[in-house]
């Protein structure tokens, strides 16, 4: 993917995010207005506020949340359920995290298996699978890279935040040079500044998570 064309168009491309346990109705309604006014992709913010928000914003902003979050080890069950509560309640978009042990003890059917069944929870949303990649090797991500492009999802995602690291440029031009070209890449964790944002998109990320971009739009705004 092309980089945009000024530091305000990554915004375009960013899932402007709140997933911090203390997060309030309040918190989530500010982050809303921001995501408006700063043009997101979407919010990214816990299930338990999907209702409100999206009553809230209708169709001026998309509304993601995540499933299994943040270890992925629910049952498959669990995160189904989570998936169709979630579309009921409105989400737009879905990020799920695998669950990382069933990938490191080579259980690729069981993996493959569990996203297939939140893909079908989820029909005509958009659907990003989570593997965080730091907790994992490079054979291990290139064997994720290949589930999620079976799997039939739209995103493989590096990183929840919530673990030992988030993105690595490393990471997202290993994941870009492995998924199927149906499978877009998203950055997340970490994403700290513009340069940042920059150097992910040039590595092949086409979506980037982060809290800290619309903070940064901001203070741009009033120098």
């Amino acid at each position: 993917m092309e980089p945009p064309d000024s530091c305000f168009s990554y915004l375009r491309i960013c899932d402007h995010t709140l997933l911090s346990p203390t997060a309030t109705w309040e918190k989530i309604q500010a982050l809303c207005d921001e995501g408006i006014e700063y043009a997101t992709a979407s919010v990214c913010i816990p299930p338990c506020f999907v209702r409100l928000a999206k009553t809230y914003v209708g169709d001026a902003l998309k509304i993601c949340t995540v499933i299994g979050f943040p270890n992925g080890y629910n049952t498959t069950e669990a995160k189904v359920f989570e998936t169709r509560q979630a579309v009921e309640d409105g989400a737009d978009e879905i990020d799920m995290v695998i669950n990382v042990g069933e990938l490191q003890a080579k259980n690729d059917d069981y993996v493959l298996d569990e996203i297939k069944q939140v893909r079908d929870a989820c029909p005509g949303k958009i659907l990003k699978v989570i593997i965080e990649t730091c907790l994992l090797s490079d054979e291990e991500k290139i064997r994720a890279c290949r589930i999620v492009t079976e799997s039939g999802a739209d995103f493989i995602k590096t990183s929840t935040g919530f673990s030992r690291g988030g993105a690595t440029v490393e990471d997202v031009s290993l994941l870009r040079a492995n998924v199927g070209e149906g499978v877009k890449v998203k950055a997340a964790g970490g994403i700290a500044s513009f340069e940042d944002a920059k150097a992910m998109v040039e590595a092949g990320a086409s979506r980037l998570g982060t809290s800290r971009l619309v903070k940064l739009a901001k203070e741009q705004e009033k120098q």
